[in-house]
C-alpha cells in the first residue's frame, strides 16, 4: 500500500511539475506553456509605486484586466517585503496574485532587490545604513555610490536569502494555480558614474586575470559573436585590458561577467525552489552615451555573450525600449540564441502597432508597454485594439500549427515602404498615409506609425492584421515593369500628360485581387466574414489597405491574368 502511495506521489508531482509555466518552442514560436497550452505575454508594466498598498492592488488589477492584457508585470520590493532583516511580509504579493486571479490575469513578478535601475533604492533601511557590512560600489576617484557592491558576499547573501523567501512564498501559494507565469531578476542592472566599480576588490579582481570559463566559451562561439566582441576579444588569456584592448569596453566586460555570475547564482536559488521562467532586463545604450552614462554591463546586445556564458540559468536577455529606433532595438535582441521579450516600451499611440510588428517581424514572446496604469485613454486605446487583434491571430497560428509564413512591418514617416518577396508574389508594403489623397498626410503633423503582421495562408492567400497600411500585391515580372503612376482616390490620373507608346510591350503575368475581406477570428481559429472592400475601399482592385486609427484583419486572395 505504501508503494503505491508513493507511485501516485510520484506521479502527481510530475503532473503538477509539468503544467507549471514553462518556455517552450511550439512550431516557429516561443511561448510561455502552462499545461501545455502556449500562451503570447499581451501584456503591460505597473508603474514602479502602483503596488505598494492593497488599495492600489485592488484599484489597478481590474482596470488592466479591462484594457484586454493577459498579463500585468507587477514589482516585487526587497523594502517592502523584508522591512525587519530576517522578518518577511508578503501580504502585498498575496493581494497581487489574489486579484490576479478574480480578473483573470496572469503576474510577472519584478524582483527589485539589490538593485534597480542601477540603484540600490529598494533595499531595506538595514541594509542601505549598514554600509560596512553591504558596501557600496565606488568611483575611481573614490566617491561610494547607491549602488551596492557586485563584490560582496554579505550583498549577495542578504538578496538571495530574501529572493528565495519570495520564490518559496509563489511556489507555496500559487503552484498548480500558475498565475505567477515569469519573473524578472533585478531591473536594468548595470553601473553609473563609471564604466566599472572601483572599489577595492573590483581593482583587484580586475586586475588579475579573466576566468578561462569566459575565454573558453568566447573561442567557443566565435562564430556567432555580438561584432562589437569580436573586434575587441583577442581570442586567449590574460588580465581584462590585455584580453578585451583596453578602456571602456574592457572594464564594461569586466562589470557585466560579474554582474550576471552574481544574477546567475540568483536564478540558480530561484530553480531548485520553483523552476519557472527567468529573464533581465537592459536599459539601452542609447542616444551616444558612453558606458556609465548608460547603465554599464547590463544585459545588453554587445555583452550577450557575456552573460549567456556567465548566466546560463536566465532563459531570455530584454530589451527596454523607449528610444525612438523601434525596429533597430527589436532587431538587436530577436537573435537565434536569443528570442524577443519586450518588458517595457515607452506607452504611447505608437504602442499598438509596435506589439504587432513586434509579434509579426520576430515572434516576440510578449509585449508590454511600460507605466500602462498611468497611461492617457487616447495611447491605452491602441494597446486595448493591438491585443484584440493578436488575440485572434494567434488563434490562427494555433489552428495552422503555428508554421504559417510571416512578417511584420512597421512604418513611420521617414521609414515609408518595405517590399516583402514571397516567391511569385511581391508584396510592396507602404504607410498608409503615402497615399495621395488623404489629408492626414500632408497637414504638417507627424504621422502616427503603422504596422501589421501579415501572414501567408496559402499560395495567392494572406492574411493582414494592423493599422494604418496598404498593402499591393504584384508577380515578380510585373513588379519589375511596374510604371510609377499618380494616382486619384478614383484611380484616374491626379494630371493629364503625355503617354510613351514606343516603351517595352509588357510580359508575362499580372496579380489581381479576388477579394479583400473583413474577418474576426473565433475562439477555434476559423475567420468569420465580417463584409467585403471593394471599389473605393480597395482601390478598384488595386490594393489592400487599413486607414490609420483603425485595427483590422483583411483575408485577402489573389489570382492571376
Amino acid at each position: 500500500m505504501r508503494r503505491c502511495s508513493f507511485a501516485l506521489l510520484l506521479v502527481l508531482v510530475g503532473l503538477a511539475v509539468q503544467a507549471q509555466p514553462r518556455l517552450v518552442r511550439h512550431g516557429d514560436d516561443l511561448r510561455v506553456t502552462i499545461d501545455g497550452q502556449p500562451m503570447l505575454i499581451l501584456g503591460g508594466e505597473l508603474s514602479n509605486s502602483a503596488a505598494t498598498c492593497t488599495a492600489d492592488i485592488d484599484e489597478v488589477m481590474p482596470r488592466m484586466a479591462g484594457l484586454g492584457l493577459n498579463t500585468v508585470l507587477v514589482p516585487a520590493q526587497w523594502d517592502l517585503t523584508e522591512p525587519e532583516e530576517g522578518h518577511f511580509d508578503f501580504s502585498l504579493i498575496d493581494r497581487t496574485i489574489e486579484k490576479a486571479r478574480e480578473c483573470g490575469l496572469k503576474v510577472v513578478f519584478l524582483w527589485f532587490g539589490a538593485w534597480k535601475n542601477s540603484m540600490s533604492c529598494y533595499t531595506p533601511a538595514w541594509f542601505k545604513t549598514d554600509t560596512k557590512r553591504f558596501p557600496r560600489a565606488m568611483t575611481a576617484k573614490g566617491k561610494p555610490l547607491e549602488i551596492a557592491s557586485v563584490f560582496s558576499e554579505n550583498v549577495f547573501q542578504a538578496d538571495n536569502r530574501a529572493f528565495g523567501q519570495l520564490m518559496k512564498h509563489i511556489a507555496d501559494v500559487d503552484q498548480g494555480k500558475n498565475t505567477v507565469v515569469m519573473v524578472q531578476v533585478e531591473n536594468e542592472i548595470g553601473m553609473l558614474e563609471d564604466a566599472r566599480d572601483h572599489s577595492p576588490e573590483a581593482d583587484r579582481l580586475f586586475n588579475g586575470p579573466v576566468p578561462e570559463e569566459l575565454v573558453s566559451f568566447l573561442n567557443k562561439h566565435k562564430k556567432s559573436l555580438h561584432e562589437e566582441m569580436r573586434q575587441h576579444f583577442i581570442g586567449k588569456g590574460g588580465t581584462w585590458n590585455e584580453v578585451f584592448g583596453g578602456g571602456c569596453f574592457a572594464e564594461e566586460v569586466f562589470m557585466a561577467y560579474h554582474y550576471a555570475k552574481y544574477v546567475n547564482r540568483l536564478a540558480l536559488t530561484s530553480r531548485s525552489i520553483y523552476d519557472i521562467p527567468l529573464y533581465v532586463n537592459a536599459a539601452m545604450n542609447s542616444r551616444g552615451r558612453k558606458p556609465g552614462e548608460y547603465p554599464s554591463a547590463g544585459p545588453l546586445a554587445h555583452l550577450k555573450d557575456v552573460w549567456h556564458c556567465a548566466a546560463p540559468s536566465i532563459d531570455l536577455l530584454a530589451p527596454d525600449i523607449y528610444d525612438t529606433g523601434f525596429k533597430g532595438w527589436a532587431a538587436q535582441y530577436a537573435l537565434d540564441d536569443n528570442p524577443l521579450f519586450i518588458p517595457e516600451s515607452r506607452c504611447c499611440a505608437n504602442s499598438g502597432v509596435r506589439a504587432i510588428y513586434a509579434v509579426g517581424e520576430h515572434n516576440a514572446v510578449g509585449f508590454c508597454p511600460f507605466a500602462i496604469d498611468q497611461a492617457q485613454e487616447s495611447e491605452t486605446s491602441h494597446v486595448t485594439s493591438s491585443y484584440q487583434l493578436l488575440k485572434q491571430v494567434e488563434r490562427l497560428r494555433g489552428k495552422a500549427g503555428r508554421k504559417l509564413k510571416q512578417w511584420g512591418v512597421l512604418f513611420d514617416q521617414e521609414d515609408r515602404e518595405r517590399v516583402i518577396n514571397d516567391g511569385d508574389i511581391t508584396l510592396t508594403c507602404r504607410h498608409f498615409f503615402t497615399l495621395p489623397w488623404d489629408p492626414r498626410a500632408s497637414d504638417g503633423t507627424t504621422w502616427p506609425e503603422g504596422g501589421a503582421v501579415i501572414l501567408k495562408l496559402g499560395k495567392y492567400e494572406y492574411v493582414i492584421a494592423g493599422n494604418g497600411v496598404v498593402v499591393t500585391f504584384q508577380t515578380t515580372n510585373e513588379k519589375e515593369q511596374t510604371e510609377v503612376k499618380n494616382l486619384g482616390e478614383d484611380g484616374f490620373a491626379n494630371e493629364g500628360g503625355s503617354t510613351d507608346n514606343a516603351s517595352a510591350r509588357f510580359k508575362g503575368k499580372r496579380a489581381g485581387i479576388l477579394h479583400v475581406d473583413q474577418v474576426s477570428i473565433d475562439d477555434n481559429g476559423n475567420m468569420k466574414y465580417i463584409r467585403r472592400d471593394n471599389g473605393d475601399q480597395d482601390h478598384q482592385g488595386r490594393h489592400a489597405r487599413i486607414s490609420v486609427g483603425e485595427y483590422k484583419i483583411l483575408h485577402v486572395k489573389l489570382y492571376e491574368y
